[in-house]
């Protein structure tokens, strides 16, 4: 345990702003002060941090083989993402050697950041929050028209998302680009919390066909290979 001396000289800091700094960490939870001796020390809040990185790199290490046999099996490329605020944050990417070639023009890749509600993955993480979580980031969202479909509407987008809850996977049909669309599932951890989601994208000019098509085609394999990854983060469905 420091006191706030001994943390000032350890930062190079005077000791108000110590103080002002030790005093904020502490209301967060990420140190706790001693009653008797006044000296801090790590608070829990510093375990969920260290969780929380051990969890991310757990993910991106237990996905990455089922995701890129996914992608080998559909052909198509496959994407695996968080929830960060009212964003999603691409962790992992894999392209199938065997899928066709076309120009997006979305240049993602691994770290990308997407607005959630336009995308399949971002519909996923958003519909498996709480409801006062979920009504927070779309009130922090702008639903701005990115493709041809896209939901722009809060009401519309709210029942997509209780869609999304009742069957398991969202579509995304041109709503976050023209031609795009892809279908995802979520990943769950041990807890049987959402903490990732993963999609398949194709574009019009590889496959016009239906959506139902998509859907008929994509969704076993999908599921599959999301099941897989829960399960090997610890998740156990109830009976």
């Amino acid at each position: 345990m420091l006191g706030i001396s001994d943390l000032g000289r350890a930062v190079g800091l005077n000791r108000s702003t110590t103080y002002r700094y030790v005093a904020t960490l502490a209301k967060l939870g990420y140190l706790q002060q001693d009653p008797d001796s006044r000296k801090y020390s790590l608070g829990p809040r510093v375990v969920d941090l260290g969780f929380a990185a051990i969890n991310s790199m757990e993910i991106t290490r237990v996905a990455g083989p089922f995701l890129q046999a996914l992608s080998d099996e559909t052909g198509y490329t496959v994407s695996m993402a968080v929830l960060d605020g009212p964003d999603i944050v691409y962790v992992d990417r894999r392209r199938s050697g065997r899928a066709g070639t076309f120009a997006m023009g979305l240049h993602l890749h691994v770290g990308s950041r997407l607005p959630a509600y336009c995308t399949s993955m971002g519909k996923v993480l958003l519909a498996h929050q709480e409801p006062a979580v979920l009504r927070d980031l779309v009130d922090r969202t702008d639903l701005a028209r990115r493709g041809p479909k896209t939901i722009t509407a809060r009401e519309q987008l709210m029942v997509a998302l209780a869609r999304v809850r009742r069957t398991g996977f969202a579509l995304n049909d041109e709503e976050l680009a023209p031609g795009l669309r892809s279908l995802a599932a979520p990943v769950r951890d041990r807890s049987g919390a959402v903490v990732a989601a993963v999609n398949v994208a194709v574009h019009l000019t590889v496959w016009n066909a239906s959506v139902e098509s998509v859907m008929s085609r994509l969704e076993a394999p999908l599921r599959r290979a999301t099941t897989e990854i829960s399960t090997r983060l610890g998740h156990r469905p109830q009976a």
